[in-house]
């Protein structure tokens, strides 16, 4: 090599690390293409840009690729659709399939996992490590009388070694922060099983809508049977000669205003399906065959929750217990942010060996080969890090005043929704009594009506009205049973007692 190319080759790696580094920039700005042009513009993906571009419809169109993958929708359990379900087979196909429960276990598994890694923190580290590599160097050498010659020269080896790492004693931060882990676990599982309960009141909830709403369809078809019937009283008396052809259109009317009726409560019938299976976290397209009963014996009454009865319930709400797990947990965050004012002593080993040789021009190889051994034992005391550690521990301790409030929050909640649950049941089984008298004077009157007309003592304007009146009272009557039950459902749930399918409040049974 001359003086002239050893002068000038510093510069060509100049130039050619310039060049790499302005394509490399070039590349990375280029990118900018995956986005859209302009804010007005829509996104297009890159196999359609061609063709779009040539399309010029004068509207901006921003529809998306569609993918075909995502219309196929998983599900983790088989519906028998030839099968009729009742109540608890609904709730038992929910807590398998509903997105919700699964979501909350996976939970319950990163909680348990991040007590196992805060354990994990207590044991020593153990590493194993190997350098190896080679180094080649030319040095040139002036040499009298022969001149210039390059010497080159060769060092390669490898050093593997193992090294343990293990703090000791830390003044019990690792010990507080796998308590604080322990209450947050035992919180996520709570919350696990309250989910599950939700989904239970859910099904269930949503279970009486649909059954309400299925007899409402079937009191109105009964209501236009009804109105039918009146109609051909009227035809019948007007082909005698003894009605007028007012009460024929009002007779007409009333059919026509029952088969409105017979259409809506068809198409609520259908949403509150809907509900159902979204309730159970199915697909909405299910046909599911469901048994509904609503014909259930009730009690007359209800006297409310008595002060045992409120505290046991507060005892065993998974709200209750997850934020009071939480509160603990900030109490073990306070104990972590204290040690971390104390010292530290650690233990650290080391055993390692070293293998390699050199060369240098033609001289013959040296090879080298050592091994060594370590243990130390040393403490690391903290001394000033710029307030960073008080300023953690006044963050623990805010929030575990943070956590003492909302703990108290959730109590008080808690009160409130039995207290109101146990207003709203005894409400709906008085309800459903007073509906269930009103049914039985309605049918009692739209008969008589019907009667009288027939035999010329009565008006058509009257028996539309007693046939209204028996309509808006046998769905008064289904809609008070169906609230009733519901209520009894809201009151175990906020109870804490509606844990199983096979824990539903029955006739008399609801605390």
């Amino acid at each position: 090599m001359t003086t002239s190319q050893k002068k000038h080759a510093p510069a060509w790696m100049v130039l050619a690390a310039f060049a790499l580094g302005t394509g490399l920039s070039g590349c990375a700005t280029d990118a900018l293409e995956l986005a859209p042009p302009a804010p007005d513009k829509p996104f297009v993906p890159s196999k359609d840009k061609v063709g779009k571009a040539e399309q010029n419809t004068g509207a901006a169109d921003f529809s998306v690729p569609a993918n075909p993958a995502l219309a196929l929708i998983a599900s983790p359990v088989t519906v028998d659709t030839s099968h009729s379900y009742n109540l608890a087979q609904l709730i038992d196909l929910a807590q398998l399939s509903n997105p919700a429960t699964r979501t909350a276990w996976e939970k319950t598994k990163q909680a348990a996992l991040a007590v196992g890694m805060t354990e994990a923190a207590s044991l020593p580290v153990i590493t194993a490590n190997v350098i190896g590599g080679v180094q080649k160097t030319t040095t040139p050498v002036d040499i009298p009388l022969i001149g210039e010659r390059n010497v080159d020269t060769t060092l390669k080896g490898v050093a593997p070694s193992v090294a343990l790492q293990w703090l000791v004693f830390d003044f019990g931060q690792r010990a507080a922060l796998t308590e604080a882990a322990r209450h947050l676990s035992f919180a996520a599982n709570v919350t696990y099983n309250a989910m599950h309960q939700k989904v239970i009141f859910d099904v269930t909830r949503t279970y009486y809508e649909y059954g309400a709403a299925v007899s409402g369809q079937r009191i109105a078809a009964r209501t236009l049977a009804n109105s039918k019937a009146v109609l051909a009283a009227v035809q019948a008396k007007l082909n005698e000669g003894r009605a007028t052809t007012v009460e024929l259109a009002l007779a007409r009317q009333q059919v026509a205003q029952s088969e409105l009726r017979l259409v809506r409560a068809q198409g609520q019938q259908q949403n509150a399906y809907q509900l159902l299976l979204a309730a159970m976290g199915v697909n909405a397209t299910l046909d599911i065959r469901i048994d509904t009963a609503l014909n259930r014996k009730l009690p007359a009454g209800f006297n409310g929750i008595t002060q045992s009865a409120l505290e046991s319930a507060l005892a065993r709400r998974p709200d209750v217990l997850a934020s009071y797990a939480a509160m603990q947990a900030s109490q073990s965050g306070i104990k972590a942010a204290q040690a971390s004012f104390m010292p530290k002593v650690f233990v650290a080993a080391a055993l390692s060996s070293n293998s390699g040789s050199f060369n240098a021009g033609n001289l013959p190889d040296i090879g080298n080969q050592s091994s060594r051994r370590s243990v130390l034992i040393g403490a690391t005391m903290p001394l000033y890090d710029g307030g960073l550690r008080a300023a953690q521990l006044k963050n623990a301790q805010s929030a575990a005043d943070a956590a003492a409030e909302t703990f108290r929050r959730v109590q008080l909640d808690a009160v409130t929704q039995i207290v109101v649950a146990s207003n709203t049941l005894k409400t709906a089984l008085a309800a459903n009594k007073a509906a269930t008298i009103l049914v039985q004077t309605s049918s009692v009157a739209f008969d008589a009506a019907l009667e009288s007309y027939k035999n010329g003592l009565g008006t058509i304007t009257v028996v539309n009205e007693a046939n209204n009146a028996l309509l808006d009272a046998r769905l008064a009557q289904t809609d008070a049973q169906a609230a009733a039950l519901i209520a009894a459902a809201n009151m175990a749930f906020f109870a804490g007692s509606l844990t199983s399918a096979q824990s539903l409040p029955g006739a008399g049974n609801y605390k």
